[in-house]
Protein backbone atom coordinates (compact mmCIF):
# COMPACT_ATOMS: atom_id res chain seq x y z
CA UNK A 1 0.00 0.00 0.00
CA UNK A 2 1.47 3.42 -0.77
CA UNK A 3 2.57 5.73 1.62
CA UNK A 4 1.02 9.42 2.26
CA UNK A 5 4.33 10.68 0.84
CA UNK A 6 3.93 8.39 -1.98
CA UNK A 7 0.50 10.01 -2.63
CA UNK A 8 1.40 13.21 -2.40
CA UNK A 9 4.18 12.53 -4.93
CA UNK A 10 1.95 11.14 -7.28
CA UNK A 11 -0.19 13.53 -7.42
CA UNK A 12 2.05 16.14 -7.86
CA UNK A 13 3.58 14.16 -10.84
CA UNK A 14 -0.06 13.77 -12.44
CA UNK A 15 -0.36 17.63 -11.89
CA UNK A 16 2.94 18.62 -13.55
CA UNK A 17 1.78 16.23 -16.69
CA UNK A 18 -1.62 17.81 -16.73
CA UNK A 19 0.43 21.00 -17.26
CA UNK A 20 2.68 20.22 -19.58
CA UNK A 21 0.63 18.99 -21.66
CA UNK A 22 -1.79 21.59 -21.56
CA UNK A 23 1.59 23.91 -22.28
CA UNK A 24 2.52 21.67 -25.63
CA UNK A 25 -0.91 22.72 -26.81
CA UNK A 26 -0.48 26.14 -26.12
CA UNK A 27 3.10 26.15 -27.79
CA UNK A 28 2.02 24.11 -30.68
CA UNK A 29 -1.34 26.29 -31.57
CA UNK A 30 1.10 29.50 -31.27
CA UNK A 31 3.62 28.04 -33.60
CA UNK A 32 1.74 27.27 -36.44
CA UNK A 33 2.14 29.81 -39.29
CA UNK A 34 1.68 30.11 -42.67
CA UNK A 35 3.24 27.66 -45.31
CA UNK A 36 6.32 29.01 -46.52
CA UNK A 37 9.17 26.80 -48.15
CA UNK A 38 11.80 27.36 -45.80
CA UNK A 39 9.47 26.36 -42.98
CA UNK A 40 7.33 24.03 -44.68
CA UNK A 41 3.64 23.60 -43.31
CA UNK A 42 1.56 22.42 -40.99
CA UNK A 43 -0.92 19.98 -42.32
CA UNK A 44 -4.36 19.19 -40.51
CA UNK A 45 -5.89 15.12 -40.70
CA UNK A 46 -9.72 15.21 -40.51
CA UNK A 47 -10.97 12.79 -37.87
CA UNK A 48 -14.35 13.31 -37.50
CA UNK A 49 -17.04 15.27 -39.57
CA UNK A 50 -16.78 18.97 -39.17
CA UNK A 51 -18.23 21.75 -40.14
CA UNK A 52 -16.38 24.96 -41.83
CA UNK A 53 -17.46 28.20 -40.81
CA UNK A 54 -16.61 31.32 -43.05
CA UNK A 55 -14.82 32.51 -39.27
CA UNK A 56 -13.20 31.27 -36.31
CA UNK A 57 -16.43 29.46 -34.92
CA UNK A 58 -18.74 31.74 -36.38
CA UNK A 59 -20.80 32.40 -39.79
CA UNK A 60 -23.05 30.27 -41.85
CA UNK A 61 -22.11 27.03 -42.78
CA UNK A 62 -19.29 27.02 -45.22
CA UNK A 63 -19.99 23.08 -45.83
CA UNK A 64 -19.38 19.45 -43.76
CA UNK A 65 -16.01 18.41 -43.80
CA UNK A 66 -16.03 14.64 -44.28
CA UNK A 67 -12.90 12.17 -42.38
CA UNK A 68 -12.44 11.10 -46.27
CA UNK A 69 -12.15 12.20 -50.09
CA UNK A 70 -15.36 12.24 -52.05
CA UNK A 71 -13.16 10.35 -55.22
CA UNK A 72 -11.13 8.06 -53.63
CA UNK A 73 -11.87 7.79 -50.08
CA UNK A 74 -8.78 8.44 -48.68
CA UNK A 75 -8.04 10.48 -45.87
CA UNK A 76 -8.90 13.78 -45.79
CA UNK A 77 -5.69 15.92 -45.04
CA UNK A 78 -5.49 19.98 -45.74
CA UNK A 79 -3.30 22.35 -45.80
CA UNK A 80 -3.47 24.61 -42.39
CA UNK A 81 -2.70 28.41 -43.67
CA UNK A 82 -3.69 29.39 -39.69
CA UNK A 83 -4.48 29.23 -36.14
CA UNK A 84 -6.59 31.69 -34.12
CA UNK A 85 -7.14 30.96 -30.56
CA UNK A 86 -10.03 32.24 -28.93
CA UNK A 87 -11.01 34.00 -25.81
CA UNK A 88 -12.73 30.56 -24.77
CA UNK A 89 -9.02 28.36 -25.16
CA UNK A 90 -10.84 27.44 -28.96
CA UNK A 91 -8.25 26.64 -31.49
CA UNK A 92 -9.58 27.05 -34.80
CA UNK A 93 -7.41 26.19 -38.18
CA UNK A 94 -7.50 28.30 -41.10
CA UNK A 95 -7.64 25.61 -43.94
CA UNK A 96 -7.19 25.57 -47.99
CA UNK A 97 -10.57 23.83 -48.90
CA UNK A 98 -10.48 21.08 -51.78
CA UNK A 99 -13.20 22.87 -53.90
CA UNK A 100 -14.12 25.50 -55.68
CA UNK A 101 -13.89 28.56 -56.39
CA UNK A 102 -9.81 28.28 -56.56
CA UNK A 103 -8.65 29.90 -53.19
CA UNK A 104 -11.45 28.57 -50.80
CA UNK A 105 -10.23 28.77 -47.38
CA UNK A 106 -12.52 27.41 -43.83
CA UNK A 107 -12.12 27.51 -40.17
CA UNK A 108 -12.35 24.53 -38.50
CA UNK A 109 -12.08 23.05 -34.96
CA UNK A 110 -8.69 21.73 -33.73
CA UNK A 111 -10.86 19.10 -32.34
CA UNK A 112 -11.83 17.55 -35.26
CA UNK A 113 -8.22 17.01 -36.74
CA UNK A 114 -4.59 15.65 -35.49
CA UNK A 115 -1.29 17.65 -36.66
CA UNK A 116 1.49 16.96 -38.80
CA UNK A 117 4.05 18.85 -39.88
CA UNK A 118 5.40 18.45 -43.61
CA UNK A 119 8.93 19.53 -45.22
CA UNK A 120 8.01 18.90 -48.74
CA UNK A 121 6.75 21.97 -51.05
CA UNK A 122 6.21 21.99 -54.47
CA UNK A 123 7.16 24.99 -56.67
CA UNK A 124 5.80 24.96 -60.33
CA UNK A 125 6.58 27.64 -62.79
CA UNK A 126 4.33 27.79 -66.02
CA UNK A 127 6.55 29.76 -68.19
CA UNK A 128 9.59 27.31 -67.62
CA UNK A 129 7.45 24.51 -67.27
CA UNK A 130 8.89 23.17 -64.31
CA UNK A 131 8.02 21.46 -61.30
CA UNK A 132 10.62 22.02 -58.54
CA UNK A 133 10.56 19.90 -55.66
CA UNK A 134 11.60 21.04 -52.46
CA UNK A 135 12.43 19.97 -48.74
CA UNK A 136 13.20 21.98 -45.66
CA UNK A 137 13.79 24.68 -47.92
CA UNK A 138 16.56 22.67 -50.16
CA UNK A 139 15.97 22.15 -53.86
CA UNK A 140 15.76 17.97 -54.37
CA UNK A 141 15.13 17.45 -57.65
CA UNK A 142 13.55 19.60 -61.36
CA UNK A 143 11.03 17.91 -63.13
CA UNK A 144 10.00 19.32 -66.72
CA UNK A 145 6.73 19.04 -67.56
CA UNK A 146 3.62 19.89 -69.84
CA UNK A 147 1.56 22.50 -68.85
CA UNK A 148 -2.23 23.86 -69.72
CA UNK A 149 -2.56 24.79 -73.46
CA UNK A 150 -3.23 28.77 -73.43
CA UNK A 151 -7.02 28.03 -74.37
CA UNK A 152 -7.19 26.00 -71.46
CA UNK A 153 -4.50 26.76 -68.25
CA UNK A 154 -3.18 25.68 -65.55
CA UNK A 155 -4.99 27.76 -62.74
CA UNK A 156 -2.33 29.91 -60.84
CA UNK A 157 -2.18 30.24 -56.79
CA UNK A 158 -1.30 28.54 -54.01
CA UNK A 159 -3.14 25.05 -53.37
CA UNK A 160 -2.17 21.50 -52.04
CA UNK A 161 -2.12 17.90 -53.07
CA UNK A 162 -5.45 16.09 -52.48
CA UNK A 163 -5.18 12.76 -53.09
CA UNK A 164 -2.85 10.14 -54.83
CA UNK A 165 -4.73 7.56 -56.72
CA UNK A 166 -2.97 4.66 -58.28
CA UNK A 167 -4.03 4.21 -62.06
CA UNK A 168 -5.68 0.16 -63.15
CA UNK A 169 -2.83 0.83 -66.29
CA UNK A 170 0.44 2.21 -65.98
CA UNK A 171 0.36 2.66 -69.85
CA UNK A 172 -2.38 4.87 -70.25
CA UNK A 173 -3.18 8.32 -70.76
CA UNK A 174 -2.57 9.19 -67.03
CA UNK A 175 0.26 7.22 -66.45
CA UNK A 176 0.53 5.05 -63.57
CA UNK A 177 -0.63 7.90 -60.51
CA UNK A 178 -2.49 11.02 -60.65
CA UNK A 179 -1.26 13.42 -57.84
CA UNK A 180 -4.95 15.43 -57.54
CA UNK A 181 -4.57 18.88 -56.31
CA UNK A 182 -6.90 20.98 -54.26
CA UNK A 183 -6.75 23.65 -58.01
CA UNK A 184 -9.58 23.23 -60.47
CA UNK A 185 -9.61 24.50 -64.16
CA UNK A 186 -10.86 27.96 -64.83
CA UNK A 187 -12.20 27.47 -68.19
CA UNK A 188 -13.32 23.10 -68.17
CA UNK A 189 -16.18 22.01 -65.62
CA UNK A 190 -15.04 18.49 -65.71
CA UNK A 191 -12.63 16.21 -67.24
CA UNK A 192 -13.46 12.90 -68.12
CA UNK A 193 -16.58 13.27 -66.51
CA UNK A 194 -14.57 14.19 -63.24
CA UNK A 195 -15.06 17.86 -61.38
CA UNK A 196 -12.27 19.44 -63.67
CA UNK A 197 -10.00 19.22 -60.57
CA UNK A 198 -6.30 19.67 -61.92
CA UNK A 199 -3.12 17.38 -61.13
CA UNK A 200 -0.01 15.88 -61.68
CA UNK A 201 0.15 12.67 -63.62
CA UNK A 202 2.14 10.71 -66.11
CA UNK A 203 2.42 9.81 -69.25
CA UNK A 204 1.15 7.03 -71.91
CA UNK A 205 -0.86 6.70 -75.26
CA UNK A 206 -2.07 9.62 -77.07
CA UNK A 207 0.05 12.03 -74.16
CA UNK A 208 3.08 10.51 -75.10
CA UNK A 209 2.31 12.74 -78.68
CA UNK A 210 3.08 16.33 -76.07
CA UNK A 211 6.70 16.56 -75.43
CA UNK A 212 7.48 17.66 -72.09
CA UNK A 213 8.68 21.20 -71.70
CA UNK A 214 5.41 22.21 -73.64
CA UNK A 215 2.07 24.14 -73.09
CA UNK A 216 -0.87 21.60 -74.49
CA UNK A 217 -2.28 20.22 -71.49
CA UNK A 218 -6.33 20.65 -70.23
CA UNK A 219 -4.69 22.41 -67.14
CA UNK A 220 -3.54 19.51 -65.42
CA UNK A 221 0.68 18.90 -65.26
CA UNK A 222 1.94 15.81 -67.36
CA UNK A 223 5.48 14.24 -66.07
CA UNK A 224 7.31 11.18 -66.84
CA UNK A 225 5.88 8.20 -65.44
CA UNK A 226 9.16 7.83 -63.22
CA UNK A 227 8.50 11.39 -61.84
CA UNK A 228 4.90 10.74 -61.02
CA UNK A 229 6.10 6.94 -59.36
CA UNK A 230 8.77 9.18 -57.06
CA UNK A 231 6.61 12.36 -56.48
CA UNK A 232 3.66 9.76 -55.10
CA UNK A 233 5.75 8.12 -53.20
CA UNK A 234 6.99 11.45 -51.41
CA UNK A 235 4.10 14.14 -51.49
CA UNK A 236 1.53 13.34 -48.96
CA UNK A 237 -2.05 15.18 -48.89
CA UNK A 238 -2.12 18.72 -48.06
CA UNK A 239 1.50 19.24 -49.02
CA UNK A 240 1.74 23.18 -50.94
CA UNK A 241 2.01 23.25 -54.50
CA UNK A 242 2.57 26.42 -55.44
CA UNK A 243 1.88 27.52 -59.28
CA UNK A 244 2.79 30.53 -60.81
CA UNK A 245 3.94 31.97 -64.50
Amino acid sequence: MASPADLVRRLCLAVALALTAGGSELALAAEIAPPGKGRGADLARVVKVTPVRPRPGSGPLVRMLATQTSWGGGPQQLLVLGAHRADDGTTWLKVRLPSRPNGSVGWISRDAVTLRHEAWWLDISLSRRVVSVYRDGSLVRRIPAVVGAPITPTPTGLFAAYEPVAQPRADGFLGPWVLQLTAFSTVLDNYGGGPGRVAIHGRGGASLADPLGTARSHGCLRVSNASIRWLAQRVVPGTPVLIHR
